[in-house]
């Protein structure tokens, strides 16, 4: 798939977020890379053969204190990540729109021990 037909998707994916998700996402930036780099893989617990779909970067809300004139935080989707789930096409808009909820439920400060008691 292209970039540009994979970008349509997250758009169609971040539409389907609900408000009192995306109104809170204040600061923060969603882009598409083709695969995590190295450093953004040494910070996370990838076992063998996981793929990283998304990744959260910045100063979660609950650790705040004297933020300002920063830059936005970011969170990054994997292109080839989540193309090597072999989805449809609307099964992948939701896989975005998950992975999204996810790493916004980091930017939240909720870690990935909490979201998987929360069935995440």
């Amino acid at each position: 798939m292209t970039r540009a037909e994979f970008e349509a998707m997250v758009v169609r994916a971040l539409e389907g977020i609900p408000d009192e998700i995306g109104s809170r996402l204040d600061n923060v930036d969603v882009v598409v890379e083709d695969v995590p780099s190295r450093d953004q893989l040494a910070g996370n617990e990838i076992g063998e053969g996981e793929l990283l779909l998304g990744l959260y970067e910045g100063i979660p809300l609950t650790e705040r204190y004297g933020y300002g004139e920063v830059l936005p935080d970011k969170i990054s989707l994997f292109q080839e990540s989540l193309e090597a789930l072999g989805l449809s096409a609307d099964e992948m808009v939701r896989e975005i729109a998950d992975t999204v909820v996810h790493e916004v439920a980091h930017h939240f400060g909720i870690n990935d021990s909490r979201l998987h008691e929360l069935g995440y």
